[in-house]
């Protein structure tokens, strides 16, 4: 049950799921509750009765050779005299049928009174084997029953003694019998079970019976009396077909001998006025039936092994609830109109099992009770489900009504939700559904007046939409139409260029397996992508694409957006700030060059002192100049070019920088002390003139910003021992001026001085700290600066540890 409300509830969420398995529950409860009150107060009897009927009559089973019915007709009746007869006709009756080899008569006449020519009749019975029947008389309120028997002398001489008693049925029709009845004093079995027995036993030995026929019911079993056992008695529309003679045939001699010989002869009343008759299921068809045929139909049942039994009460109940489970399983994972199927499919499949039963093996099972517990259970089901749905859809729909719409829209009437709730909800729906249909043109709109190519793509990377710059591109590449065609086929003339602020190893991955890269199965792949990639196209021109990932309300993946944006104007803007570059730095560097060659030329063969302090203020300015041209085009390549990443030692590029700035800490007698640790766990992937250049500048900050005699400390911690996250950090701390508080956080910007008042004499642009920041920031690190005002400065680097060869070994393998 726990996993079946997990999976109700992940499909319709936590509120609806749980309301859902509550209703089902108690759905389920109901229609077990109907089927068990239904059966346990017997409401569907008449309707089980009418179903057995029919089912019954579709048996065309023919009837017993080895029975014979004599009838005591109206021809009889006018032969022989009124009646009732006197005993020594009954006794040459049973003497002429003795004589003709009978097996056994079953005389249905009640020898209640004595009368004359007793002793004879006495003794005809005797010499045959003749049953003869009692009749027992209704319970009486202590629950005892009288038992109304022949005269002792014919009881005594009789073969076997039987009840003729039926079970009728509310509706007055027979279609049962007690093997016994009676009560706690004495049990009586019915009038056929004695020669029944009698055949099972071997005792008498008939004409027509095979050894090995139908099993018959147990003889065990029918041999312990009491209880309410009950027998169906499979009456046949061919009873008239059973082999009958009249009383007056017999008696008269023309009934052949063959007729009755080795055959079980059954005597009874069919006249006009005497018989007992019985209204049978096949009463509709054939009328009703004289007792001698019941008693017949009862012993061909018994020879034959042809009794139909109820089931048991706990397999009807079985038999009754399983079609509803499976309904009730249906409701949870079938739609209504399944729904209906499923439970038409049951009720037909119950009849047809229970008929299948009942003529195979002879068992009832009626399928009334369950059809009805299936009729009663789809309404409600139905219209529980449907109340569910309707009141969640208004939930929902007032929600979507009263949530602010981002577009503009007719102002809504006055008496637009009034009405009923199917009014109310049609109207609900009908604005909803408005603005679905404004939303959805609205965001195509959107999408396809973009100015940039943009393709959706389902999980499978098959392109499902393209705007109208996308199918333009399509169309000026003589590419094919995007919907259909996967996104890789579509942009198939794109060559790799490189990718867009991924790791060393994704460029890698991405130039060895491209064209593969723009299928995003893996997920390196869709790493790569999302970051984006440049591509060039066959027009010679540069596009930037990227994808972004859709997903549905529950988070899961649906597909992919794919953008193409033009930097073809972007790279020219590129080139033409490195020829920028390239003017600063040779063309411009080389006048202030030559003019600090020319100064100092002349300064040693001037005399006069006013025009050698205007040579130093000139040499001053170019060399500003000059330094100002160089931190810029340092500042343009830290920012732009591609960096070339290569395994370093972080503690040999603090040793480099401070070798670099070393005359100038000791031209002010400032001491570079560096704490270099365990130097085999400071390797990083840098570029290593760049980031050296990073180190050298915060040094030289040191140094410009320090009194004379001081210590600036350089500390390298490995990734092991650092408390930056795990990556190797260098601390460079001074005993310099500091900075302030309310400074700190425009430190890294670029042109920004912050001792130019109280400092003059230290000349700088203030595009150090800039380069610093944006070289360690490339380099996938942090810089992070801690000063108070009058105790120095420190600043921290961390930068990411250099990975273990064999993981960049496995890294470049492919997949």
């Amino acid at each position: 049950m726990t996993l079946l409300a997990r999976l109700i509830r992940s499909r319709l969420g936590p509120s609806l799921g749980r309301r859902f398995l509550l209703e089902w529950i108690a759905t389920g409860c109901f229609g077990i509750a109907f089927v068990a009150l239904s059966s346990s107060w017997r409401l569907t009897a008449s309707l089980d009765h009418l179903v057995y009927d029919e089912f019954l009559a579709l048996s065309t089973r023919p009837v017993s050779n080895d029975i014979v019915v004599v009838e005591i007709d109206d021809d009889s009746i006018e032969a022989l005299g009124r009646w009732p007869w006197p005993r020594n006709i009954h006794a040459r009756l049973i003497d002429t049928l003795a004589k003709d080899g009978a097996a056994a008569i079953v005389y249905d006449v009640l020898f209640t009174e004595p009368g004359a020519d007793d002793a004879a009749l006495a003794r005809a019975i005797a010499s045959s084997r003749t049953y003869l029947p009692i009749l027992l008389d209704s319970p009486d309120a202590a629950g005892h029953r009288a038992a109304v028997l022949p005269i002792a002398e014919l009881a005594h001489a009789a073969a076997g003694l039987g009840h003729i008693n039926f079970e009728v049925d509310k509706d007055g029709i027979v279609r049962s019998v007690a093997p016994y009845e009676g009560d706690a004093r004495a049990w009586w079995p019915q009038l056929t079970v004695p020669v029944w027995h009698a055949v099972e036993t071997g005792v008498i030995h008939l004409a027509g019976m095979k050894k090995a026929r139908r099993a018959a019911p147990d003889l065990a079993e029918m041999a312990n009396p009491g209880g309410d056992q009950r027998l169906l008695i499979p009456f046949s529309p061919l009873r008239q077909t059973y082999r009958k003679v009249s009383v007056a045939q017999v008696l008269a001699g023309t009934v052949p001998p063959d007729v009755v010989r080795g055959r079980i002869v059954l005597v009874g009343s069919t006249a006009s006025g005497l018989y007992d008759h019985f209204a049978t299921p096949m009463s509709g068809r054939s009328g009703i039936m004289p007792g001698v045929y019941a008693h017949a139909s009862v012993l061909d049942m018994l020879l034959n092994g042809t009794a139909i039994r109820p089931v048991s009460p706990l397999g009807l109940l079985a038999a009754w609830l399983l079609p509803l489970a499976a309904l009730l399983v249906g409701f949870l994972v079938l739609s209504p109109m399944f729904s209906l199927a499923l439970a038409i499919v049951l009720a037909g499949s119950a009849l047809a099992v229970d008929a299948m039963l009942l003529h195979t093996l002879r068992l009832w099972v009626s399928p009334v009770p369950a059809i009805l517990g299936l009729v009663a259970v789809y309404p409600v089901w139905s219209w529980r489900r449907l109340e569910m749905t309707m009141a969640y859809l208004r939930k929902e729909l007032r929600h979507l009504a009263d949530e602010p719409y981002l577009l503009p829209e007719a102002p809504t009437r006055q008496n637009e939700f009034m009405g009923d709730a199917l009014e109310q909800q049609m109207s609900l729906m009908a604005q909803a559904a408005r603005r679905a249909r404004d939303m959805k043109r609205f965001v195509w709109d959107s999408l396809d007046n973009g100015p940039e190519p943009i393709f959706v793509a389902d999980v499978n990377n098959v392109v499902l939409i393209a705007n109208r710059a996308a199918r333009a591109y399509c169309a000026r590449l003589s590419a094919p139409g995007p919907e259909g065609w996967p996104l890789q086929a579509v942009l198939t003339d794109c060559a790799f260029s490189k990718t867009v602020g991924a790791e060393p190893e994704d460029e890698l991955i991405a130039r060895r397996d491209w064209p593969a890269v723009m299928n995003p199965t893996r997920p390196e792949y869709k790493r790569i992508m999302t970051n984006g990639i440049e591509v060039r196209c066959r027009d010679d021109r540069d596009y930037l694409l990227r994808y972004s990932e859709c997903s549905n309300a529950f988070g899961e993946a649906t597909g992919w957006i794919a953008g193409l944006v033009d930097t073809t104007a972007l790279h020219e803007a590129e080139r033409q700030r490195e020829d920028a570059l390239q003017l600063l730095s040779h063309d411009m560097r080389s006048p202030h060059a030559s003019i600090l060659a020319l100064v100092e030329m002349e300064r040693a063969r001037i005399e006069s002192e006013q025009v050698r302090n205007v040579m130093d203020r000139i040499a001053r300015y170019a060399t500003r100049a000059l330094t100002l041209a160089d931190d810029f085009v340092q500042l343009a390549r830290a920012e732009s070019q591609a960096y070339e990443f290569e395994p370093v030692n972080l503690a040999d590029l603090v040793l480099d920088a401070s070798d670099q700035v070393w005359p100038q800490a000791h031209a002010k007698r400032i001491r570079i002390d560096a704490e270099l640790g365990d130097s085999e766990g400071c390797w990083i992937r840098a570029d290593r003139s760049l980031l050296t250049r990073a180190l050298v500048n915060i040094l030289q900050n040191a140094i410009k910003y320090s009194p004379d005699d001081t210590r600036i400390a350089c500390t390298i911690l490995p990734a092991s021992a650092s408390l930056a996250g795990g990556h190797v950090s260098c601390s460079i701390r001074d005993q310099g001026y500091g900075i302030p508080l309310d400074k700190q956080g425009r430190l890294f910007e670029r042109f920004r001085r912050f001792h130019a008042g109280e400092r003059p004499e230290v000349g700088g642009a203030g595009l150090g700290m800039a380069f610093v920041k944006t070289v360690v920031v490339r380099h996938g690190g942090e810089v992070a600066v801690h000063s108070e005002q009058g105790k120095g400065t420190e600043f921290v680097i961390s930068l990411p540890p250099l990975v273990e060869e064999a993981e960049l070994g496995r890294a470049d393998e492919p997949a």
